[in-house]
């Protein structure tokens, strides 16, 4: 009896792999992208059943996308977003988006992006750390252009020496650039502020850039669960007349480019035209609360506040880290509430105020170096709240933050221990020594 022949391949190696069943016919690889039923935004974000998955940021972002109508995505590689716009390119193949390319570099990424959005196309893309400095030259132009596009930066070290670990400091950088950012806590918060952002985005008073931000890996790379609408459902198509200015083709003369000869002399009129137009971005940004409040919620949550002796503050990871900290304090017989902030720009100024006015304490926990959100805080609630901030802890360079370090300044605060984790310039209101403060500034 002769054995059973094996098949193999030219190396010599058996062949075990299953042949793919025969198709009876040739299926359309578009076939349910086509298939989509485009829905009103108030019925995407607030009537549509959703069910729960267990999934990655970068996978919440994609699944975002697929729903979200998007024309034209355009991508180029840096870690942690790298993953991301990779499954982009996947909804590419699957019909969900019309147009997407690997761009030369950031520079060029942005440039084509803004040209896109010129066009009339509902755009997005993807960065992280160095890859956002690159390309903020672009980026801080798009505002000024009326440019509404969704970008999504997950932010990462851009210090010298370099590191691909979690450090929002970038975040600092996109402030001031007259773009409205949003900063997400977790898997949820990427599904939902990505969609939410193209329809804010193209609003005819507000006509601006959304930037999607969330600290690398510890959301992009780890999973959570996500509610998500079915994805047989989408957001209607970017109506690009609808905007606060004409989009580019051959019959509309491109005024908005700065190509007009009082724009580009230094005379009075060019200050003045830039002046005014600057004043309009940040006014834009501001008629843009009205649309987060509808389709997001709010410009952040409250959690425990009304009572509470002590308020964290806090935004994207560090947010999870200090809802852990509420909880052991609370053990420890503290009252103390959590206010996340889920807009920076705009920045839930009138809010804070409100929520803030009777807090003893307000302690504000930070993934970076510079402490950007401390300042925003205590900016915002200067002369409306008798509130000791604590600008910390802070942790940066990719380091986890420790719960640990956000009770022990909880707790040091209330009871007016000194803490070793926070610098004493990092104290704000209160009853805080002068000249200690002055001591410790001359000895660094």
């Amino acid at each position: 009896m002769s054995e059973t022949e094996v098949k193999t391949n030219p190396q010599g190696d058996p062949i075990t792999s299953v042949a793919a069943p025969k198709s009876t016919g040739k299926q359309d690889p578009h076939g349910e992208a086509k298939r989509q039923k485009i829905v009103t935004p108030e019925y995407m974000f607030l009537e549509a059943p959703r069910t729960k998955e267990f999934i990655t940021g970068s996978e919440a972002a994609k699944e975002a996308i697929r729903r979200s109508n998007v024309d034209l995505a355009i991508a180029y590689p840096i870690t942690p977003q790298s993953e991301t716009m990779q499954l982009v390119g996947v909804l590419y193949g699957e019909g969900y988006v019309k147009e997407y390319y690997r761009g030369e570099e950031e520079v060029g990424v942005m440039a084509a992006i803004a040209g896109g959005s010129r066009a009339g196309v509902r755009c997005y893309t993807a960065t992280a750390g160095p890859g956002t400095l690159r390309g903020l030259e672009g980026i801080a132009s798009w505002p000024g252009h009326r440019l509404p596009v969704v970008a999504m930066f997950t932010c990462r070290v851009v210090n010298a020496p370099l590191a691909i670990q979690p450090d929002n400091i970038e975040v600092a950088y996109l402030l001031n650039c007259g773009m409205i950012v949003f900063h997400a806590e977790n898997q949820q918060d990427m599904f939902d502020f990505t969609m939410a952002g193209f329809t804010i985005s193209e609003k005819n008073d507000v006509t601006l850039p959304v930037g999607v931000c969330c600290d690398g890996f510890f959301v992009t790379h780890a999973r959570g669960y996500v509610r998500m609408q079915d994805r047989g459902i989408k957001l209607p198509p970017r109506e690009a007349w609808r905007g606060a200015v004409p989009v580019l083709d051959a019959e509309n003369p491109p005024a908005r480019l700065s190509r007009d000869a009082p724009v580009q002399k230094s005379n009075f009129m060019a200050y003045n035209i830039h002046a005014v137009w600057q004043q309009e971005v940040w006014a834009a940004v501001e008629r843009s609360r009205k649309y987060i409040n509808k389709y997001m919620g709010g410009l952040l949550t409250a959690e425990n506040v009304d009572d509470a002796e002590a308020i964290i503050i806090a935004s994207g990871s560090a947010a999870a880290q200090s809802r852990e900290a509420v909880r052991l304090c609370k053990d420890k017989g503290l009252k103390v509430g959590l206010i996340k902030v889920r807009s920076l720009r705009p920045f839930p100024t009138k809010e804070l105020r409100e929520l803030c006015k009777n807090a003893k304490l307000i302690v504000v926990p930070e993934f970076n170096y510079v402490g950007w959100l401390a300042k925003e805080v205590a900016t915002a609630i200067y002369g409306y709240s008798k509130a000791k901030i604590i600008g910390g802890p802070r942790v940066y360079g990719g380091q986890s933050m420790p719960v640990e370090l956000i009770v022990d300044e909880v707790e040091s605060g209330l009871t007016g221990k000194k803490s070793t984790n926070v610098a004493m310039s990092q104290v704000m209101g209160g009853s805080i020594s002068q000249d200690e403060v002055a001591h410790f500034m001359r000895s660094i």
